[in-house]
């Protein structure tokens, strides 16, 4: 018997899809053999990822979507059903940090943008798709949240407090939907090598704390990441709710 992982007649769809961890996570599901759908904001982007992934066993369609705007989510919803029918793995993966700095000096609209697209985007995504997944005996929802959600990022009120609340959301779905067979979970990773984390992962001083305290004294990468995703969304995990799997390369233990 084989002991790989399947997602054949499973369709997935990922926020975030088109580069850093929402893309290996993408490359990993269409692997498996998913239909996959891949969102984001820059429609070129995601073409050059769909490209990319084109030989793989799965299908990947790109579809461009602000999650902030509740019509461009109900337009990625209504294409992604007419071309692979309903959704059996939402994974949220999109986020933002355009408050980072201090706390006294965030402003109204970078905390509310901030939510917006680290919470709300996934609440909105949960509506859309969740009824369909308990009409059809279950499904998986995975978040990407953050270590930042479960201790302070310095200067990072918007962002730490954001994914903390997607990770508090996480347990309450999981609770509330597990007698639907909708497995809810989040991932937390730590300093991860994207675009999105180059302020941090560019910036000498702070790698260089970074190597002296963290036991794995490197940033980690996304297909890293992948692997978690892949449990999750698979039907191995059908017993696996309402947890947050960290993947830091220690930076939490210590």
């Amino acid at each position: 018997m084989s002991t790989a992982i399947s997602l054949a007649g499973k369709t997935a769809l990922i926020t975030g899809g088109g580069r850093g961890i929402g893309k290996a996570i993408a490359h990993r599901y269409a692997e498996a053999g998913a239909n996959v759908v891949i969102a984001s904001r820059k429609a070129e982007v995601l073409e050059t990822t769909a490209h990319e992934l084109a030989s793989l066993p799965g299908r990947v369609e790109p579809i461009a979507c602000h999650v902030g705007r509740v019509d461009q989510l109900e337009a990625l919803l209504a294409r992604t059903n007419q071309v692979f029918g309903p959704v059996d793995i939402l994974i949220n993966n999109s986020g933002t940090n355009v408050g980072q700095g201090p706390s006294l000096q965030l402003s109204d609209d970078a905390l509310l943008k901030t939510f917006e697209v680290n919470l709300l985007a996934a609440h909105r995504l949960c509506r859309l798709t969740v009824p369909s997944m308990i009409e059809r005996g279950g499904g998986s929802v995975i978040n990407v949240a953050s270590i930042a959600g479960l201790r302070p990022q310095f200067e990072s009120l918007a962002y730490s407090t954001s994914k903390a609340a997607l990770i508090m959301a996480t347990r309450l779905w999981a609770v509330e939907w597990g007698r639907h067979q909708v497995r809810v979970n989040a991932i937390c990773p730590g300093l991860v090598e994207t675009d999105f984390s180059q302020f941090f992962w560019k910036n000498e001083a702070f790698m260089a704390r970074l190597e002296a305290n963290q036991p794995i004294a490197r940033v980690g990468k996304p297909d890293e990441i992948s692997w978690i995703a892949l449990y999750l969304g698979s039907n191995e995990s059908q017993w696996t709710t309402g947890q947050c799997f960290v993947i830091d390369g220690g930076a939490t233990a210590n």
